[in-house]
């Protein structure tokens, strides 16, 4: 790869199945990307990374390494900003405590993880961990809001190729349950700014104790500020009641939840899950499960896992798992359930999955059932249980046939929920909480009880005005339907509502936008596309992440395909390349069989747009030929059917980037912009056709058998490129 100090693009090292792709894909985009005078560099943003760097402090010199994501944090405010960001882990307890177990057995002499914190240095090294917890990267790197819609290569492939829909029958059983009361939605208070302020969270216990919760947020005029929280009780009985509706409807009790985005909030409902699931063994051994370690918010795995040594506990579980609803399985065939693991289950990609396949989850016998989808906080389920509700009237969407639903989402700067972690808490006892400011103003007041979730979440003005501007600007490019998601009745949406009516009054486009609650917002975008047109969500930030997932997947049956750009508020760029919940199956694969079958489409497309974003900002036309010819090399991927396929044997990652390589090559050579670009790929092009059956033999025979890595969050670099680049006659002709 080149080396620079300052490289013109900046591509993220990441993990799991997108990073093992890299290992193959960005030599051959570095190779290709020299000849036109164009420079890669890495930062490393991955889980082990930035474990590392946050305890490089304690570790000898050969093992340190730089703060990649703040460094990155600081370039994307830089105008001339470019990076390809790839799906990074967004960790759930589990994977950052397995994370932490592998580093340590390479040698690397980090803390232990503290479960429960006693002295002040456990609570400092608890405090660094939790900093790297659920969506510690995004936040940082998203200086912009969010463009994501399907290319129209990917669009056009889909429709004539549609995937597989499952039917939906009027009958179907499945159903979403939400909170009616005390949760997030209910709860929410919201204002907005008129000055520049900082305030303080205070819990006022009912025997007078005051604790500070928070001693100083910052927030610059005009940013909305809300504040809500989750009635532990009422979360409970909610859970209690909905056990009991599942095992009598005889469907399974699927929870779906986002634990690593929502990295403080969600373990914690998880864990009234987990609880609820087994209340009457914690009523019985809750103790003695304290004794052992026993966390609920890690999951029914980890507490199995830390109870098999006690048979009278084990009973218990069994038997009360036996009175219990058949649950939503991970993976049936290994007894993982949906509670096994916080992370496991990510409802913006479990749902839509789910709905996909016509309302169906895996059971425990292998087979597929209709499920009832459990989403405690009514803020976003309502989109879920609109979705369910109009497939039972209508049947299932056709792909070859709809149209599509692009985004624009608020998500700079920490905007709405994702950006609430440092304000979220579990309250330590009965009381008040009040945010106040510093002359003294209440700004939100909330009566809590111990054990109920509060949060504060915020969305700042500049953000809101870009992200309303973007929306103008992409609805005037496309001139198709163009929709707020946003509820009237909603504290925190009632804000929004305030800034974006008059910047589209402002501009004369008002006529040109619907203002739609999320479950209005839902029935008129299936509507839409159904009838083969075009529509745009304009949504905040939980919302882009739920939609661009649910759309895509039923429109292409994925989400890893689709165009996102981040059009960052200094002038920069950041190109995302799709989602990667389904990563760690394919990690699996690999490992067990040589055979990896993510897809590499997404790199595809914000490779070509990272190209010729370079190409205007620091004027070099042969970046444009560069991102123009990556555009064709995508249409034959597409249009030749060169994308992975699931089975071993079968042609995989590496054999689709070898194809890429050649139509990349292959439109360099052809096309007439640039002769020296020409000249320069024209042999190599020849070449990668000449030895086509060499190159496709040395990656087949590769497959077939287990690899070693060297790990799976830290894994050895060298082993990995033997892996992932097994053709040597490839790798002679990229160099």
């Amino acid at each position: 790869m080149a080396k620079s100090t300052s490289p013109d693009i900046v591509y993220t090292k990441v993990d799991e199945a997108p990073e093992l792709a890299s290992a193959s894909l960005l030599p051959i985009i570095s190779a290709f990307a020299a000849a036109a005078d164009v420079t890669f560099g890495t930062r490393d943003i991955s889980l082990a990374g930035r474990i590392i760097a946050t305890f490089s402090d304690v570790l000898p010199e050969e093992q340190r390494q730089d703060d990649d994501l703040a460094i990155l944090g600081e370039l994307v405010k830089q105008p001339d900003a470019n990076v390809i960001k790839l799906p990074n882990i967004s960790a759930s307890e589990p994977q950052l405590v397995a994370a932490v177990k592998e580093l340590q057995a390479q040698g690397y002499a980090l803390p232990d993880y503290p479960y429960t914190p006693a002295t002040d240095e456990e609570k400092a090294v608890r405090a660094k961990y939790d900093g790297i917890k659920g969506s510690a990267v995004n936040p940082v790197l998203r200086e912009g809001n969010s463009d994501r819609r399907a290319a129209v290569a990917v669009k056009n492939y889909a429709k004539k190729n549609p995937h597989r829909m499952g039917e939906w029958l009027p009958d179907s059983k499945t159903r979403v349950s939400s909170m009616s009361g005390g949760d997030f939605f209910s709860n929410e208070k919201s204002a907005t700014l008129a000055d520049a302020a900082k305030a303080k969270i205070v819990l006022t216990a009912t025997d007078g104790t005051e604790t500070v919760l928070k001693d100083s947020v910052a927030y610059p005029a005009g940013t909305v500020v809300d504040a809500t929280y989750m009635s532990a009780k009422a979360l409970d009985a909610f859970l209690a009641k909905e056990i009991e509706s599942t095992k009598a409807e005889g469907t399974l009790f699927s929870l779906h939840m986002k634990a690593t985005m929502m990295k403080v909030s969600d373990p914690i409902i998880f864990g009234h899950a987990v609880k609820v699931w087994l209340k009457p063994v914690f009523d019985q051994f809750g103790d003695k499960m304290a004794e052992l370690g026993v966390n609920p918010n890690a999951g029914l795995g980890s507490l199995l896992e830390r109870v098999k040594d006690e048979p009278e506990i084990v009973a218990a579980i069994e038997a009360v798992r036996a009175e219990r609803p058949d649950m939503y399985m991970v993976n049936s065939d290994k007894g993982i359930t949906n509670l096994h693991v916080p992370s496991d289950v990510i409802i913006d990609a479990s749902m839509p999955a789910l709905i996909r396949a016509g309302g169906k989850g895996w059971g425990p016998d292998n087979k597929e059932h209709d499920a009832n989808c459990v989403i405690p906080d009514d803020s976003y389920a309502p989109v879920y249980d609109e979705t369910i509700k109009y497939f039972k009237e209508t049947g299932k969407l056709d792909p070859a046939t709809c149209g599509t639903v692009q985004n624009v989402g608020l998500m700079a700067q920490k905007a709405e929920e994702y950006g609430s972690h440092p304000t979220t808490f579990e309250i330590p006892a009965d009381g008040v909480v009040r945010m106040i400011l510093e002359d003294g103003t209440v700004l939100h007041e909330n009566t809590v009880e111990k054990g109920d979730i509060w949060r504060s979440a915020s969305a700042r003005k500049a953000p809101i005005e870009d992200w309303v501007n973007l929306a103008i600007a992409r609805q005037k490019d496309m001139g198709c339907q163009a929709i707020f998601w946003l509820d009237a009745n909603r504290a925190h949406d009632a804000e929004l509502i305030a800034y974006v009516k008059p910047i589209l009054e402002a501009q004369g486009v008002a006529d040109k936008f619907l203002i739609l609650a999320p479950r209005e917002a839902t029935r008129l975008s299936l509507e839409t596309i159904r009838k083969g047109e075009d529509s745009i969500a304009i949504t905040g930030n939980v919302l882009r992440d739920y939609l661009t997932d649910l759309f895509p997947i039923l429109e292409l049956a994925t989400s890893a395909k689709m165009l996102s750009i981040v059009k960052l508020m200094n002038g920069g760029g950041l190109f995302e390349t799709g989602a990667g919940g389904s990563a760690p199956k394919h990690v699996q694969q690999l490992m067990e069989e040589n055979h990896l079958r993510w897809d590499s489409l997404g790199e595809f497309c914000a490779l070509g747009e990272s190209l010729k974003f370079l190409a205007e900002s620091k004027n070099n036309p042969k970046a444009r030929t560069l991102g123009l010819a990556v555009d064709a090399a995508t249409q034959g991927i597409l249009d030749d059917n060169r994308s992975p396929s699931r089975k071993v044997g079968e042609p995989d990652n590496r054999d689709s980037h070898y194809w890429f390589a050649r139509y990349w090559a292959q439109a360099l050579a052809d096309q007439s912009d640039d002769a020296g670009l020409a000249a320069h790929f024209a042999p190599l092009a020849k070449k990668l056709v000449d030895n086509e059956r060499t190159i496709l033999s040395e990656l087949a025979s590769a497959q077939g058998t287990a690899v070693d890595l060297g790990g799976y969050y830290h894994g050895d670099a060298e082993k990995t490129a033997d892996v992932m680049r097994p053709s040597e006659t490839l790798n002679m002709i990229i160099g």
